[in-house]
């Protein structure tokens, strides 16, 4: 893929009973894509397959949500979050990933296994908001890492003013942003 698709705003959505899955890698590099993956996404499996996972990445998911799926991966832990993903055309579709470390008979981790479902609508909601202020402070920097480092902070001051795990927060919270002004 030569240059990222620009955002349409025009959204596809998972029919409720597919299922996307995906295998990469340790460096997140695709190994493995359903049909179900490729239908959506409107790439081909030779388009995906060696390719990085991020490459479906859509500008509008905070980077500080990748911060903690990658934290909590290398921990050796699953991770539940709401991503968007950018289509080959620009379209983009929301799923509930549930991502997990693959181990080897050893126990090693050698890459990880994504199984994605359609959001639940009011879930989804409160993710977007979510999304929307941790996206906004990372944008309020004109420096990426400062911005990071500010949406990474603004995010865990939610979860630990809470006492929730990050995938709790999703299905509890509504205008995590409050606090933060």
């Amino acid at each position: 893929m030569s240059a990222r698709p620009q955002p349409t705003g025009r959204e596809r959505h998972l029919g409720r009973e597919e299922v996307i899955v995906s295998k990469t890698d340790l460096q997140g590099k695709i190994t493995y894509a359903n049909h179900h993956f490729m239908h959506i996404s409107g790439f081909t499996q030779q388009e995906l397959l060696g390719m990085p996972h991020s490459m479906i990445r859509h500008p509008d998911m905070p980077r500080a949500v990748f911060k903690l799926l990658w934290e909590t991966l290398q921990a050796g832990q699953e991770v539940f979050a709401y991503v968007v993903n950018l289509c080959k055309d620009g379209d983009h579709y929301w799923v509930l990933a549930h991502v997990t470390p693959s181990f080897d008979a050893a126990g090693k981790v050698v890459g990880y296994h994504s199984n994605r479902r359609a959001p639940d609508p009011e879930a989804l909601g409160r993710a977007r908001e979510l999304y929307a202020t941790l996206l906004a402070e990372e944008r309020r920097h004109p420096d990426r890492r400062a911005g990071l480092s500010a949406s990474w902070a603004l995010l865990q001051r939610a979860l630990r003013d809470r006492g929730l795990e990050y995938d709790e927060l999703l299905f509890t919270v509504i205008g995590v942003g409050d606090e933060a002004a």
